[in-house]
């Protein structure tokens, strides 16, 4: 398979869990923990797939989703965005900034597994 998601989150313990879930499955896993220069890390590693996190220091995952969607090359590029409040407005923002999918924490292994998956084959 051979595909790349870039993980930007920074919590030690959910970047753990998810690469963990991910790489079992076959993927390769970058991972990136802080918010400011989160755009430039997507640029560089260019990945299938961005795992974004709301709540990031120094910049929210709502910015960074903004100005991935701005820029030509990262426009189409599957983001899905993780939250620790799964409240309807968190989600709404996040649909309307042009997030591919939306998740709230905890998740299980499986949605994660499934998320991720749908979002490359779509």
């Amino acid at each position: 398979m051979d595909k790349t998601v870039l993980l930007i989150e920074d919590e030690p313990n959910i970047i753990e869990a998810i690469s963990f879930i991910l790489m079992r499955d076959g993927w390769r896993v970058a991972t990136h923990s802080n918010g400011v220069d989160a755009v430039g890390a997507v640029a560089t590693r260019r990945p299938d797939l961005v795992i974004l996190d709301v709540m990031l220091p120094g910049r929210s995952g709502y910015d960074i989703l903004r100005d991935l969607r701005a820029a030509e090359e990262t426009a189409e590029l599957p983001v899905l965005m993780l939250t620790a409040r799964g409240q309807t407005r968190d989600r709404e923002m996040a649909e309307q900034l042009g997030a591919s999918r939306f998740m709230a924490k905890p998740f299980s292994n499986a949605e994660m597994l499934e998320a991720v998956n749908d979002l490359v084959r779509s």
